[in-house]
Protein backbone atom coordinates (compact mmCIF):
# COMPACT_ATOMS: atom_id res chain seq x y z
CA UNK A 1 0.00 0.00 0.00
CA UNK A 2 1.41 3.42 -0.96
CA UNK A 3 1.48 6.10 1.65
CA UNK A 4 -1.27 8.20 0.04
CA UNK A 5 -3.80 5.33 -0.21
CA UNK A 6 -6.48 5.17 2.43
CA UNK A 7 -7.64 1.96 4.06
CA UNK A 8 -10.95 2.23 2.21
CA UNK A 9 -9.22 2.62 -1.17
CA UNK A 10 -7.14 -0.46 -0.52
CA UNK A 11 -10.14 -2.50 0.63
CA UNK A 12 -12.00 -1.55 -2.55
CA UNK A 13 -9.48 -3.63 -4.55
CA UNK A 14 -9.68 -6.70 -2.31
CA UNK A 15 -12.21 -9.49 -2.81
CA UNK A 16 -14.22 -9.82 0.37
CA UNK A 17 -16.25 -12.82 -0.85
CA UNK A 18 -14.94 -16.34 -1.16
CA UNK A 19 -13.51 -17.97 -4.26
CA UNK A 20 -15.73 -18.28 -7.37
CA UNK A 21 -15.17 -22.03 -7.18
CA UNK A 22 -17.20 -22.02 -3.95
CA UNK A 23 -20.22 -20.22 -5.40
CA UNK A 24 -23.56 -22.03 -5.08
CA UNK A 25 -27.01 -21.14 -6.40
CA UNK A 26 -29.37 -20.78 -3.43
CA UNK A 27 -32.59 -19.36 -4.91
CA UNK A 28 -34.28 -18.17 -8.10
CA UNK A 29 -37.10 -15.61 -8.07
CA UNK A 30 -39.14 -13.58 -10.54
CA UNK A 31 -40.84 -10.24 -11.07
CA UNK A 32 -43.33 -9.67 -13.89
CA UNK A 33 -43.52 -6.23 -15.45
CA UNK A 34 -45.79 -4.93 -18.19
CA UNK A 35 -45.29 -2.28 -20.84
CA UNK A 36 -41.55 -2.26 -21.21
CA UNK A 37 -42.50 -2.63 -24.09
CA UNK A 38 -44.31 -5.95 -23.49
CA UNK A 39 -44.91 -8.39 -20.64
CA UNK A 40 -41.56 -9.63 -19.33
CA UNK A 41 -40.70 -12.00 -16.48
CA UNK A 42 -37.43 -10.81 -14.96
CA UNK A 43 -35.20 -13.38 -13.28
CA UNK A 44 -32.98 -13.03 -10.20
CA UNK A 45 -30.58 -15.85 -9.32
CA UNK A 46 -29.19 -15.74 -5.78
CA UNK A 47 -25.94 -17.27 -4.48
CA UNK A 48 -24.34 -18.08 -1.15
CA UNK A 49 -21.89 -15.19 -1.53
CA UNK A 50 -24.35 -12.35 -2.08
CA UNK A 51 -23.69 -12.16 -5.81
CA UNK A 52 -26.90 -12.05 -7.83
CA UNK A 53 -27.40 -12.57 -11.54
CA UNK A 54 -30.16 -11.14 -13.69
CA UNK A 55 -31.95 -12.72 -16.62
CA UNK A 56 -35.29 -12.50 -18.35
CA UNK A 57 -37.88 -14.76 -19.95
CA UNK A 58 -38.71 -13.87 -23.56
CA UNK A 59 -41.37 -11.19 -24.03
CA UNK A 60 -44.85 -12.65 -23.91
CA UNK A 61 -43.67 -16.04 -22.60
CA UNK A 62 -44.75 -17.68 -19.35
CA UNK A 63 -42.16 -17.81 -16.56
CA UNK A 64 -43.11 -21.44 -15.91
CA UNK A 65 -40.53 -22.27 -18.61
CA UNK A 66 -37.90 -20.98 -16.18
CA UNK A 67 -39.51 -21.97 -12.88
CA UNK A 68 -39.49 -25.65 -13.82
CA UNK A 69 -35.70 -25.51 -14.07
CA UNK A 70 -35.06 -24.20 -10.56
CA UNK A 71 -34.68 -27.60 -8.90
CA UNK A 72 -32.13 -28.57 -11.57
CA UNK A 73 -29.91 -25.58 -10.74
CA UNK A 74 -30.10 -25.20 -6.95
CA UNK A 75 -26.83 -26.18 -5.25
CA UNK A 76 -24.81 -25.86 -8.46
CA UNK A 77 -21.95 -23.47 -9.15
CA UNK A 78 -23.35 -20.80 -11.51
CA UNK A 79 -19.90 -20.22 -13.03
CA UNK A 80 -20.17 -23.61 -14.76
CA UNK A 81 -22.40 -21.97 -17.36
CA UNK A 82 -21.96 -24.40 -20.23
CA UNK A 83 -22.35 -27.46 -18.01
CA UNK A 84 -25.63 -26.15 -16.57
CA UNK A 85 -26.88 -25.04 -19.99
CA UNK A 86 -26.35 -28.55 -21.32
CA UNK A 87 -28.28 -29.89 -18.33
CA UNK A 88 -31.36 -27.75 -18.93
CA UNK A 89 -31.40 -27.11 -22.68
CA UNK A 90 -33.60 -30.16 -23.37
CA UNK A 91 -36.42 -28.28 -21.61
CA UNK A 92 -36.36 -25.39 -24.07
CA UNK A 93 -38.01 -25.11 -27.46
CA UNK A 94 -38.59 -22.80 -30.38
CA UNK A 95 -40.10 -19.32 -30.05
CA UNK A 96 -41.32 -18.46 -26.54
CA UNK A 97 -40.59 -21.98 -25.27
CA UNK A 98 -36.88 -21.13 -25.35
CA UNK A 99 -37.36 -18.29 -22.89
CA UNK A 100 -36.73 -20.17 -19.66
CA UNK A 101 -33.47 -21.85 -20.63
CA UNK A 102 -32.17 -18.75 -22.38
CA UNK A 103 -33.06 -16.33 -19.58
CA UNK A 104 -31.42 -18.44 -16.92
CA UNK A 105 -28.30 -18.90 -19.04
CA UNK A 106 -27.95 -15.12 -19.19
CA UNK A 107 -28.23 -14.85 -15.39
CA UNK A 108 -25.47 -17.46 -14.98
CA UNK A 109 -23.14 -15.46 -17.23
CA UNK A 110 -23.95 -12.34 -15.22
CA UNK A 111 -22.92 -14.07 -12.00
CA UNK A 112 -19.76 -15.53 -13.54
CA UNK A 113 -18.68 -12.11 -14.77
CA UNK A 114 -19.30 -10.54 -11.39
CA UNK A 115 -17.48 -13.35 -9.59
CA UNK A 116 -14.37 -12.97 -11.75
CA UNK A 117 -14.66 -9.20 -12.12
CA UNK A 118 -14.85 -9.04 -15.93
CA UNK A 119 -17.52 -8.15 -18.51
CA UNK A 120 -19.24 -10.93 -20.42
CA UNK A 121 -17.87 -9.80 -23.80
CA UNK A 122 -14.36 -10.41 -22.44
CA UNK A 123 -15.28 -13.95 -21.45
CA UNK A 124 -16.51 -14.50 -25.03
CA UNK A 125 -13.11 -13.59 -26.44
CA UNK A 126 -13.11 -9.81 -26.34
CA UNK A 127 -14.58 -7.03 -28.46
CA UNK A 128 -14.73 -6.49 -32.19
CA UNK A 129 -16.34 -3.08 -31.59
CA UNK A 130 -16.71 -0.52 -28.82
CA UNK A 131 -20.17 0.73 -29.79
CA UNK A 132 -23.21 -1.40 -30.61
CA UNK A 133 -25.36 -0.08 -33.45
CA UNK A 134 -29.07 -0.16 -32.65
CA UNK A 135 -31.85 -0.30 -35.22
CA UNK A 136 -35.14 1.21 -34.27
CA UNK A 137 -38.46 -0.43 -35.07
CA UNK A 138 -41.06 2.27 -35.62
CA UNK A 139 -44.84 2.57 -35.60
CA UNK A 140 -47.08 5.39 -36.82
CA UNK A 141 -49.50 7.33 -34.63
CA UNK A 142 -52.72 7.95 -36.51
CA UNK A 143 -53.31 7.10 -40.18
CA UNK A 144 -50.62 4.76 -41.49
CA UNK A 145 -49.32 6.07 -44.82
CA UNK A 146 -45.90 5.84 -46.39
CA UNK A 147 -45.36 9.56 -45.86
CA UNK A 148 -46.39 9.32 -42.19
CA UNK A 149 -44.04 6.38 -41.69
CA UNK A 150 -41.25 8.27 -43.42
CA UNK A 151 -41.73 11.22 -41.08
CA UNK A 152 -41.71 8.90 -38.04
CA UNK A 153 -38.49 7.29 -39.28
CA UNK A 154 -36.99 10.72 -39.92
CA UNK A 155 -37.49 11.49 -36.22
CA UNK A 156 -35.52 8.33 -35.40
CA UNK A 157 -32.69 9.55 -37.62
CA UNK A 158 -32.72 12.89 -35.80
CA UNK A 159 -32.41 10.94 -32.53
CA UNK A 160 -29.17 9.43 -33.84
CA UNK A 161 -30.35 6.09 -35.23
CA UNK A 162 -28.41 5.04 -38.32
CA UNK A 163 -30.39 1.87 -39.11
CA UNK A 164 -34.19 1.68 -39.36
CA UNK A 165 -37.03 -0.84 -39.61
CA UNK A 166 -40.74 -0.62 -40.38
CA UNK A 167 -43.68 -2.92 -41.03
CA UNK A 168 -44.96 -3.64 -44.53
CA UNK A 169 -47.73 -6.13 -45.11
CA UNK A 170 -51.31 -7.09 -45.67
CA UNK A 171 -52.36 -5.40 -42.43
CA UNK A 172 -51.89 -2.05 -44.15
CA UNK A 173 -54.23 -2.90 -47.03
CA UNK A 174 -56.68 -5.37 -45.51
CA UNK A 175 -59.45 -2.73 -45.25
CA UNK A 176 -59.02 -1.58 -48.86
CA UNK A 177 -61.35 -3.43 -51.26
CA UNK A 178 -59.70 -5.26 -54.12
CA UNK A 179 -56.26 -5.62 -52.56
CA UNK A 180 -56.49 -9.19 -51.27
CA UNK A 181 -58.23 -12.37 -52.31
CA UNK A 182 -59.08 -15.19 -49.91
CA UNK A 183 -61.95 -17.61 -49.29
CA UNK A 184 -65.03 -15.43 -48.88
CA UNK A 185 -65.47 -14.39 -45.28
CA UNK A 186 -62.02 -15.58 -44.19
CA UNK A 187 -60.40 -12.14 -43.88
CA UNK A 188 -63.42 -10.82 -41.98
CA UNK A 189 -63.18 -13.82 -39.66
CA UNK A 190 -59.49 -13.11 -39.01
CA UNK A 191 -60.13 -9.45 -38.27
CA UNK A 192 -63.08 -10.30 -36.05
CA UNK A 193 -61.08 -12.84 -34.07
CA UNK A 194 -58.29 -10.36 -33.43
CA UNK A 195 -60.47 -7.38 -32.59
CA UNK A 196 -62.79 -9.43 -30.43
CA UNK A 197 -59.98 -10.88 -28.35
CA UNK A 198 -58.13 -7.62 -27.76
CA UNK A 199 -61.35 -5.76 -27.10
CA UNK A 200 -62.22 -8.45 -24.58
CA UNK A 201 -58.92 -7.96 -22.81
CA UNK A 202 -59.49 -4.22 -22.70
CA UNK A 203 -63.07 -4.45 -21.46
CA UNK A 204 -62.50 -7.02 -18.74
CA UNK A 205 -64.63 -9.71 -20.39
CA UNK A 206 -65.43 -12.63 -18.03
CA UNK A 207 -62.79 -15.35 -18.14
CA UNK A 208 -64.96 -18.05 -19.70
CA UNK A 209 -65.92 -15.74 -22.57
CA UNK A 210 -62.37 -14.41 -22.91
CA UNK A 211 -61.07 -17.97 -23.21
CA UNK A 212 -63.37 -18.59 -26.18
CA UNK A 213 -62.14 -15.39 -27.82
CA UNK A 214 -58.54 -16.35 -27.09
CA UNK A 215 -58.95 -19.82 -28.58
CA UNK A 216 -60.59 -18.38 -31.70
CA UNK A 217 -57.76 -15.86 -32.11
CA UNK A 218 -55.19 -18.60 -31.61
CA UNK A 219 -56.79 -20.86 -34.21
CA UNK A 220 -57.05 -18.14 -36.86
CA UNK A 221 -53.55 -16.71 -36.47
CA UNK A 222 -51.87 -20.07 -36.06
CA UNK A 223 -52.59 -21.02 -39.67
CA UNK A 224 -49.20 -21.16 -41.39
CA UNK A 225 -48.59 -18.93 -44.39
CA UNK A 226 -48.94 -21.57 -47.17
CA UNK A 227 -52.33 -22.69 -45.89
CA UNK A 228 -54.31 -19.43 -45.65
CA UNK A 229 -55.08 -19.08 -49.38
CA UNK A 230 -54.55 -15.31 -48.99
CA UNK A 231 -53.15 -13.68 -52.13
CA UNK A 232 -52.18 -10.07 -52.82
CA UNK A 233 -53.73 -8.58 -55.94
CA UNK A 234 -52.00 -6.23 -58.37
CA UNK A 235 -53.83 -3.36 -56.69
CA UNK A 236 -52.50 -4.52 -53.32
CA UNK A 237 -48.96 -4.81 -54.66
CA UNK A 238 -49.27 -1.31 -56.15
CA UNK A 239 -50.29 0.09 -52.78
CA UNK A 240 -47.50 -1.64 -50.88
CA UNK A 241 -44.91 -0.55 -53.42
CA UNK A 242 -46.22 3.01 -53.26
CA UNK A 243 -45.94 2.89 -49.46
CA UNK A 244 -42.23 2.03 -49.66
CA UNK A 245 -41.63 4.66 -52.35
CA UNK A 246 -43.19 7.34 -50.13
CA UNK A 247 -41.03 6.29 -47.18
CA UNK A 248 -37.88 6.51 -49.30
CA UNK A 249 -38.96 9.92 -50.62
CA UNK A 250 -38.88 11.19 -47.03
CA UNK A 251 -35.82 9.44 -45.56
CA UNK A 252 -33.71 9.07 -48.70
CA UNK A 253 -31.87 6.02 -49.95
CA UNK A 254 -28.67 6.20 -47.91
CA UNK A 255 -29.98 4.91 -44.58
CA UNK A 256 -30.56 1.13 -44.23
CA UNK A 257 -34.26 0.29 -43.96
CA UNK A 258 -35.44 -3.21 -43.04
CA UNK A 259 -39.05 -4.44 -43.35
CA UNK A 260 -41.12 -6.89 -41.30
CA UNK A 261 -44.64 -8.23 -40.57
CA UNK A 262 -45.88 -9.13 -44.04
CA UNK A 263 -48.77 -11.26 -42.85
CA UNK A 264 -49.59 -14.88 -43.59
CA UNK A 265 -49.09 -15.01 -47.34
CA UNK A 266 -47.49 -17.88 -49.22
CA UNK A 267 -44.16 -18.15 -51.00
CA UNK A 268 -45.36 -17.01 -54.43
CA UNK A 269 -46.86 -13.82 -53.04
CA UNK A 270 -43.70 -13.19 -51.01
CA UNK A 271 -41.72 -13.40 -54.27
CA UNK A 272 -44.11 -11.07 -56.10
CA UNK A 273 -43.92 -8.50 -53.30
CA UNK A 274 -40.14 -8.90 -52.96
CA UNK A 275 -39.61 -8.22 -56.67
CA UNK A 276 -41.81 -5.13 -56.48
CA UNK A 277 -39.73 -3.58 -53.71
CA UNK A 278 -36.24 -4.78 -54.68
CA UNK A 279 -35.58 -1.39 -56.30
CA UNK A 280 -35.89 0.46 -52.98
CA UNK A 281 -32.52 -0.67 -51.58
CA UNK A 282 -33.86 -2.38 -48.46
CA UNK A 283 -31.63 -3.82 -45.74
CA UNK A 284 -33.62 -7.04 -45.44
CA UNK A 285 -37.06 -8.69 -45.61
CA UNK A 286 -37.76 -10.35 -42.26
CA UNK A 287 -39.76 -13.49 -41.42
CA UNK A 288 -41.66 -13.63 -44.70
CA UNK A 289 -42.32 -17.35 -44.13
CA UNK A 290 -42.25 -19.74 -41.17
CA UNK A 291 -38.55 -20.41 -40.50
CA UNK A 292 -39.06 -24.20 -40.70
CA UNK A 293 -39.67 -24.14 -44.47
CA UNK A 294 -36.03 -24.33 -45.51
CA UNK A 295 -36.59 -25.05 -49.21
CA UNK A 296 -39.10 -22.24 -49.50
CA UNK A 297 -36.58 -19.84 -48.01
CA UNK A 298 -33.96 -21.04 -50.48
CA UNK A 299 -36.37 -20.44 -53.39
CA UNK A 300 -37.28 -17.00 -52.03
CA UNK A 301 -33.62 -16.04 -51.68
CA UNK A 302 -32.97 -17.08 -55.30
CA UNK A 303 -35.97 -15.12 -56.55
CA UNK A 304 -35.33 -11.66 -55.06
CA UNK A 305 -32.31 -9.41 -54.66
CA UNK A 306 -33.24 -7.93 -51.27
CA UNK A 307 -31.47 -9.81 -48.44
CA UNK A 308 -33.69 -12.41 -46.74
CA UNK A 309 -33.68 -12.57 -42.94
CA UNK A 310 -35.19 -14.85 -40.27
CA UNK A 311 -34.33 -16.47 -36.96
CA UNK A 312 -36.02 -14.85 -33.95
CA UNK A 313 -38.02 -18.01 -33.23
CA UNK A 314 -35.24 -20.57 -33.72
CA UNK A 315 -33.88 -22.42 -30.68
CA UNK A 316 -30.26 -23.70 -30.65
CA UNK A 317 -27.56 -23.40 -33.28
CA UNK A 318 -28.23 -26.75 -34.99
CA UNK A 319 -31.63 -25.47 -36.09
CA UNK A 320 -30.03 -22.53 -37.93
CA UNK A 321 -27.77 -24.86 -39.92
CA UNK A 322 -30.32 -26.07 -42.55
CA UNK A 323 -31.17 -22.49 -43.57
CA UNK A 324 -27.49 -21.57 -43.81
CA UNK A 325 -26.54 -24.65 -45.79
CA UNK A 326 -29.47 -24.19 -48.20
CA UNK A 327 -28.58 -20.56 -48.88
CA UNK A 328 -31.99 -19.50 -47.61
CA UNK A 329 -30.84 -16.38 -45.74
CA UNK A 330 -28.42 -13.52 -46.13
CA UNK A 331 -28.95 -12.42 -42.53
CA UNK A 332 -29.80 -14.43 -39.44
CA UNK A 333 -31.81 -12.75 -36.71
CA UNK A 334 -31.73 -14.68 -33.41
CA UNK A 335 -33.35 -13.47 -30.21
CA UNK A 336 -31.04 -14.14 -27.26
CA UNK A 337 -34.05 -15.12 -25.14
CA UNK A 338 -35.08 -17.84 -27.59
CA UNK A 339 -31.84 -19.01 -29.21
CA UNK A 340 -30.38 -20.52 -26.03
CA UNK A 341 -28.75 -17.51 -24.42
CA UNK A 342 -25.42 -15.77 -24.71
CA UNK A 343 -22.92 -18.47 -25.63
CA UNK A 344 -25.30 -20.23 -28.01
CA UNK A 345 -26.01 -16.99 -29.86
CA UNK A 346 -22.30 -16.29 -30.15
CA UNK A 347 -21.88 -19.77 -31.67
CA UNK A 348 -24.77 -19.12 -34.04
CA UNK A 349 -23.16 -15.91 -35.24
CA UNK A 350 -19.81 -17.62 -35.81
CA UNK A 351 -21.48 -20.47 -37.72
CA UNK A 352 -23.30 -17.94 -39.91
CA UNK A 353 -20.04 -16.19 -40.65
CA UNK A 354 -18.62 -19.46 -41.95
CA UNK A 355 -21.42 -19.37 -44.55
CA UNK A 356 -20.89 -15.72 -45.44
CA UNK A 357 -24.06 -14.67 -43.59
CA UNK A 358 -24.36 -11.61 -41.33
CA UNK A 359 -26.11 -11.52 -37.94
CA UNK A 360 -28.57 -8.94 -36.67
CA UNK A 361 -30.18 -9.52 -33.25
CA UNK A 362 -33.90 -9.37 -32.45
CA UNK A 363 -34.75 -7.73 -29.12
CA UNK A 364 -38.06 -6.44 -27.74
CA UNK A 365 -37.38 -6.78 -24.03
CA UNK A 366 -36.01 -5.02 -20.93
CA UNK A 367 -32.48 -3.59 -20.49
CA UNK A 368 -31.41 -7.00 -19.12
CA UNK A 369 -31.91 -8.82 -22.42
CA UNK A 370 -30.72 -5.75 -24.29
CA UNK A 371 -27.37 -5.78 -22.48
CA UNK A 372 -27.02 -9.53 -22.96
CA UNK A 373 -27.48 -9.03 -26.70
CA UNK A 374 -25.07 -6.09 -26.68
CA UNK A 375 -22.29 -8.20 -25.15
CA UNK A 376 -22.78 -10.81 -27.89
CA UNK A 377 -22.81 -8.06 -30.52
CA UNK A 378 -19.52 -6.71 -29.23
CA UNK A 379 -17.88 -10.15 -29.38
CA UNK A 380 -19.22 -11.36 -32.76
CA UNK A 381 -17.48 -10.23 -35.93
CA UNK A 382 -20.34 -10.47 -38.44
CA UNK A 383 -22.80 -8.44 -36.34
CA UNK A 384 -24.91 -5.78 -38.11
CA UNK A 385 -27.37 -4.14 -35.71
CA UNK A 386 -29.41 -4.81 -32.55
CA UNK A 387 -33.14 -4.12 -32.35
CA UNK A 388 -34.55 -1.48 -29.98
CA UNK A 389 -38.25 -1.23 -29.20
CA UNK A 390 -38.45 1.10 -26.21
CA UNK A 391 -37.94 4.68 -27.38
CA UNK A 392 -41.38 5.56 -26.04
CA UNK A 393 -41.01 3.79 -22.67
CA UNK A 394 -39.79 6.59 -20.32
CA UNK A 395 -39.02 4.24 -17.40
CA UNK A 396 -37.19 1.59 -19.44
CA UNK A 397 -33.70 2.74 -18.43
CA UNK A 398 -34.77 3.15 -14.81
CA UNK A 399 -35.27 -0.61 -14.42
CA UNK A 400 -31.52 -1.16 -14.01
CA UNK A 401 -28.92 0.40 -11.73
CA UNK A 402 -25.40 0.71 -13.14
CA UNK A 403 -22.31 2.83 -12.54
CA UNK A 404 -22.69 4.75 -15.78
CA UNK A 405 -25.12 7.66 -15.86
CA UNK A 406 -27.57 8.48 -18.61
CA UNK A 407 -29.57 6.35 -20.98
CA UNK A 408 -28.34 2.95 -22.13
CA UNK A 409 -29.06 3.78 -25.79
CA UNK A 410 -27.60 7.14 -26.75
CA UNK A 411 -27.59 8.58 -30.28
CA UNK A 412 -28.49 5.19 -31.70
CA UNK A 413 -25.69 3.23 -30.01
CA UNK A 414 -24.85 1.37 -26.79
CA UNK A 415 -21.34 1.82 -25.42
CA UNK A 416 -20.36 -1.07 -23.18
CA UNK A 417 -18.20 -0.38 -20.15
CA UNK A 418 -15.73 -2.70 -18.45
CA UNK A 419 -18.19 -3.32 -15.59
CA UNK A 420 -18.38 -7.01 -14.66
CA UNK A 421 -21.07 -9.35 -15.93
CA UNK A 422 -23.86 -7.65 -17.81
CA UNK A 423 -22.87 -4.33 -16.27
CA UNK A 424 -25.94 -4.22 -14.01
CA UNK A 425 -25.28 -3.60 -10.32
CA UNK A 426 -28.90 -4.10 -9.26
CA UNK A 427 -32.49 -3.64 -10.36
CA UNK A 428 -34.63 -0.77 -9.13
CA UNK A 429 -37.36 -2.52 -7.16
CA UNK A 430 -39.33 0.71 -6.72
CA UNK A 431 -39.62 1.12 -10.49
CA UNK A 432 -40.52 -2.55 -10.91
CA UNK A 433 -43.26 -2.21 -8.28
CA UNK A 434 -44.78 0.67 -10.25
CA UNK A 435 -45.01 -1.39 -13.44
CA UNK A 436 -46.02 -4.86 -12.28
CA UNK A 437 -48.17 -6.95 -14.56
CA UNK A 438 -51.72 -6.52 -13.20
CA UNK A 439 -52.35 -10.28 -13.16
CA UNK A 440 -48.93 -11.24 -11.75
CA UNK A 441 -48.32 -9.09 -8.67
CA UNK A 442 -45.32 -9.30 -6.34
CA UNK A 443 -41.63 -8.38 -6.47
CA UNK A 444 -39.14 -11.25 -6.03
CA UNK A 445 -41.57 -13.42 -4.09
CA UNK A 446 -40.48 -16.85 -2.82
CA UNK A 447 -40.64 -19.76 -5.27
CA UNK A 448 -40.11 -22.61 -2.81
CA UNK A 449 -42.78 -24.71 -4.50
CA UNK A 450 -40.28 -25.23 -7.37
CA UNK A 451 -37.40 -26.37 -5.15
CA UNK A 452 -37.96 -30.11 -5.36
CA UNK A 453 -38.68 -31.85 -8.63
CA UNK A 454 -36.88 -35.16 -8.72
CA UNK A 455 -37.20 -36.70 -12.18
CA UNK A 456 -34.95 -38.81 -14.34
CA UNK A 457 -34.11 -36.27 -17.05
CA UNK A 458 -31.62 -38.47 -18.90
CA UNK A 459 -32.48 -38.89 -22.56
CA UNK A 460 -30.69 -42.19 -23.02
CA UNK A 461 -30.48 -45.57 -21.28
Amino acid sequence: MTSHQTFEETLANVRTHSSPSDLVITDIRFTDINGGPFHSSLIKVYTNQGITGFGEVRDGADKIYAQMLKSRLLGENPCNVDKLFRRIKQFGGHARQGGGVSGLEIALWDIAGKAYGIPIYQMLGGKFRDKIRMYCDTDVDGKDTGTAMGEALKVRMEQGFTFLKMDLGIGQIIDEPGTLSAPLGFLEEMRGASRGYYQGLKNGTPENELRKLRNKHYDMYNIAHPFTAIHVTEKGLDMLEQYVAEVRDVIGYEVPLAIDHFGHIGLEDCIKLGRRIDKYNLAWMEDMLPWQYTEQYAKLARSVTTPVCTGEDIYLKENFRPLLEAGGVSIIHPDVLTSGGILETKKIGDMAQDHGVAMAIHMAESPIACLAAAHIAAATENFLALEYHSCEVPWWDDIIIRKESGKLVQNGFITLSDAPGLGIEDLNDEVLAQHLHPKVPGVWEATDEWNHFNTNDRLWS
